[in-house]
């Protein structure tokens, strides 16, 4: 009852005007975006343009090397292509063949080769899908391939992992973003690398064809298509023409948007801003198009931005006309109008002809996409290589690497270094921020304070407990969930708790419960949006969980540094038991940790399903290891896990979840407190706080 009288007072509170000459907060749903386009603004306030080849250069070599860690890097050996063709249809002046070819061991790209009956060396060029629906059959994205064949280019168009005939299922539309491409980041392998690696490899493949002159070789797309283009572009000098359309804006522009995780390049803003990505195609061709009726982060205006950044590293080269804007008064769309304006720059730049004005597209007829398949219906290989499917056999292997002490002492120092690694790369680093609160209310035995983590950030701390109990002694518990801070599972252990005269702690983490954003889920990932901006940023929202926890300890704890007279205890309901395990992991302080119904291991062959993607971290199964070894850098405290699930959502079984933790388990054996560890399969709020005493 008491906590509803309350309710009623804050929302008494939250409709008051405030005093005149203050200004009001902005709604608990919008802070975190604020928050995060500060983070952003001043990671590259400091940029200006290079002032000379050799400032450039310098700049360039740094931001290659960003990228392609940030990329996970790509392969030392290139695996054999191997390609295999399928099929061909034989056209008016062209003909068609459907091929396929290994860009990794095991993973296969499907592709449409648009070859012109023409004698001698040809200029090539790739085109990429982007986020249409029939990806390389879609007669959106034919007619770039169809046009430029007639007009006497060799055309390459192939799938992205995860879409078209790359998909999960056989059928076309399926979408690769959300939580199935978020399964490639544990592994420290985004799609967006992926996607670059794998046009490399397809150049690779062009430059097999004794049709194609090799030096002589273009990229367009559009949308995600046009992402590709620019990264590909700019990355592998063997395209000496890019187009990429209705695509550029710029970083700060995506904050606030919904992006395709195939774009995301994590942490981009600690080293660049997408001008000098740009930048990086100078002195060769470059041609950007954009719509004037498009989204913003892909607006004009929003690409002149990125233009003005790139415009003076092309003139240090004494290119200045190798840089040009196309815009066209339309929608997202590769038009008719847009097609000829790249067929233009594209003979310029690969043919030596013209002045790069547009050249007219001949007259033609777009395929069935049917016809178009390398695996029309459902005869694609059973044993075919999905992108989770990649990602899980990468991520096993990574998981199969991870050290195993033999003794205490060597485990001493192999979680020393694990941690530190955890802290200052995986979950992104904790700023130094001083935590502030400030007394609301007060009610029997609640009190509520505005509580702010980091400037921006604030939010409501719940502080209840048990009047009877010594509160010199009083065990602390701080109770987490991604849902809300009083959701139904938290009620329960928040009586469970008061009735074993703990004190409780609960609060809503930043961008979830009262403070999530408004209408940001995509597909199966919940918090799409918030989770994407802080990958950006390069603070994955596990990391700024994680912190925020920190906080609370920091400002609720004394003061001295003296280690409290107290348990400290960090619950964490369902996805929140990853914020529970990661604050243990990285703050001595918490003397007891639990993790209930839990994701118990970040390795699937499927999408996540029933997750949060601010909890899918980049690197850590590479850098640390899966969830097991992030539990077991708490050891040799007092831990329970409570029950499990796996990356598809399905509960494990007490023997699965055992095997599961079996590394976490190993350490509490090796450092003698093997009881200290508790995993059942019970989940029931009594029996974990019984556990935990």
């Amino acid at each position: 009852m008491y906590r509803l009288l309350v309710l009623v007072l804050v929302l008494v509170l939250v409709v008051v005007l405030p005093p005149l000459g203050q200004t009001a907060d902005p709604p608990p749903g919008q802070q975190y975006l604020d928050f995060i386009k500060k983070q952003a603004a001043t990671l590259r306030a400091a940029d200006k343009p290079p002032a000379s080849r050799d400032e450039w250069q310098k700049q360039r070599d740094e931001l290659r090397k960003n990228l392609l860690a940030a990329w996970g890097g790509f392969p030392t050996e290139k695996y054999p292509l191997d390609v295999k063709k399928l099929g061909e249809l034989k056209r008016d002046g062209y003909r068609v063949e459907k091929l396929i070819f290994q860009t990794l061991p095991g993973v296969w790209m499907t592709a449409n080769s648009y070859v012109p009956d023409k004698p001698g060396k040809l200029p090539a060029i790739l085109q990429v899908h982007g986020h249409w629906r029939g990806a390389k059959q879609d007669p959106v994205v034919q007619s770039r391939c169809i046009g430029a064949a007639k007009l006497g280019f060799f055309v390459l168009c192939v799938d992205a992992f995860g879409a078209g005939e790359r998909a999960i299922g056989t059928a076309l539309g399926e979408y690769h973003g959300e939580m199935t491409a978020a399964t490639l980041f544990p592994i420290g392998r985004p799609l967006s690398g992926i996607q670059v690696y794998e046009n490399m490899r397809a150049v690779d493949y062009l430059q097999t064809r004794p049709e194609v002159d090799g030096d002589k070789i273009g990229i367009t797309g559009a949308s995600g298509g046009g992402n590709q283009t620019m990264y590909a572009g700019a990355f592998d000098e063997r395209f000496k023409c890019v187009v990429p359309v209705c695509s550029v804006g710029n970083y700060q522009a995506y904050l606030g948007a919904a992006c395709c995780m195939c774009e995301v390049v994590p942490g981009a803003f600690k080293f660049t801003e997408e001008g000098n990505i740009l930048g990086l195609v100078a002195p060769r061709g470059l041609m950007v198009i954009s719509a004037t009726r498009d989204a913003f982060q892909f607006s004009v205006g929003e690409a002149k931005k990125s233009l003005a950044a790139a415009e003076p590293i092309f003139k240090l080269y004494g290119k200045p006309g190798h840089i040009r804007h196309a815009i066209f008064d339309s929608g997202h769309d590769y038009s008719k109008a847009m097609r000829e304006e790249m067929y233009g720059w594209m003979t310029l730049h690969l043919k030596g002809q013209g002045d790069g004005s547009p050249v007219k597209e001949p007259e033609f007829k777009t395929e069935n996409p049917e016809d178009l398949r390398c695996f029309p219906g459902d005869s694609r290989p059973k044993d075919w290589m999905t992108l989770p499917r990649f990602a899980a056999s990468e991520g096993k292997k990574l998981v199969a690497a991870v050290p195993v002490p033999k003794t205490a002492d060597e485990w001493t120092t192999e979680a020393e270094k694990r941690r530190t690694v955890l802290r200052e790369k995986v979950l992104g680093g904790f700023p130094d921020a001083q935590p502030t609160s400030k007394y609301r209310e007060g009610f029997e035995e609640l009190t509520i304070f505005d509580y702010v983590t980091e400037p921006g950030l604030k939010t409501e701390l719940w502080y209840q407990y048990d009047q009877k109990a010594p509160k010199g002694t009083r065990p602390l518990v701080v109770l987490l969930s991604l849902e809300n801070s009083h959701a139904p599972g938290l009620e329960k252990l928040e009586k469970e708790v008061r009735a074993a005269g703990w004190g409780v702690l609960t609060f809503d983490l930043r961008s979830t419960g009262k403070l999530a954003l408004a209408s940001e889920k995509v597909g199966r990932a919940p918090d799409h949006n918030s989770a994407e901006w802080g990958l950006w940023t390069g603070r994955p929202l596990l990391g700024q969980w994680v912190f925020e926890v920190r906080q609370l300890l920091t400002k609720w704890l004394p003061a001295d540094g003296k280690p409290p007279q107290h348990d400290v205890i960090v619950i964490g309901e369902g996805q929140a038991g990853l914020v529970a395990l990661a604050a243990a992991a990285t703050d001595p302080r918490i003397t007891k940790a639990a993790a209930i119904g839990t994701l118990a291991t970040y390795v699937t062959d499927e999408p996540y399903t029933n997750q949060r993607l601010g909890t899918i971290v980049p690197g850590i199964l590479r850098d640390v290891g899966d969830i097991a070894h992030l539990a077991a850098l708490a050891a040799p405290r007092r831990m329970v896990i409570a029950g499990g699930v796996a990356g598809n959502g399905k509960t494990l079984t007490a023997d699965q979840l055992r095997a599961a933790y079996q590394p976490a388990a190993q350490v509490w054996g090796l450092l003698k407190a093997p009881d200290a560890l508790t995993i059942t399969d019970k989940t029931d709020a009594a029996e974990v706080i019984r556990l935990l005493k």
